[in-house]
């Protein structure tokens, strides 16, 4: 399987609380729910394309909690059959068992049970948030491709998906969209370590 990874972003680069204000106040965040007014139905179109993809979901433990609390509830939406059946995996060392059907527990050496789970035959092994699972992963080699939907907005605090002090990654663009909420969508390939010149 491929590993790709979706993230919402801000333009100053933070990925930390997209979708409501409360949904991660981690280390004193307080400007959650910026992704949420450029949503709209080009972008759910774009969403369900990309989940129809999916053959897996990794999440880093916080991500996946918040999901497993809150998808089976969800009857109603379209996309919830989908993520309630999908094959699922969790990286954590703390957690003891997962609830949500059916989850595998990676802890030990992460990224090379998630090595393992890509040799397994399928399209794409999605993580869906989990910066921190993804900054690791990157750093690892692991990563295919990411897709990147940034919002038109700067919120100056918060968790950033490309720290200072992260691993460096080359990257090709394959494709972008601007949706009429306003979203721009990146998919880019990694192509190993960065080139770099000089100009002129």
């Amino acid at each position: 399987m491929k590993l790709v990874v979706q993230e919402f972003l801000t333009l100053d680069g933070v990925s930390q609380g997209p979708g409501a204000p409360d949904e991660d106040t981690s280390d004193g965040f307080t400007r959650g729910g910026w992704f949420v007014p450029y949503l709209d139905e080009e972008f759910d179109r774009l969403a369900a394309g990309w989940l129809g993809a999916a053959d897996a979901l990794l999440f880093g433990r916080r991500t996946y909690q918040n999901f497993a609390r809150d998808w089976p509830k969800m009857t109603d939406h379209p996309l919830a059959a989908t993520m309630n059946g999908l094959p699922k995996y969790v990286a954590s060392h703390s957690l003891a068992q997962a609830g949500w059907h059916p989850t595998t527990i990676l802890s030990g050496d992460v990224p090379a049970q998630v090595a393992e789970v890509k040799r397994q035959p399928g399209g794409e092994l999605q993580i869906h948030g989990s910066a921190r699972l993804a900054q690791s992963l990157l750093a690892a080699g692991l990563v295919d491709t990411l897709r990147l939907a940034i919002a038109p907005v700067v919120v100056g605090q918060g968790r950033r998906l490309f720290p200072d002090g992260g691993a460096p990654a080359g990257l090709r663009p394959v494709s972008h969209h601007t949706t009429p909420g306003g979203l721009s969508v990146h998919t880019f390939e990694t192509t190993g370590t960065p080139e770099y010149g000089t100009y002129g």
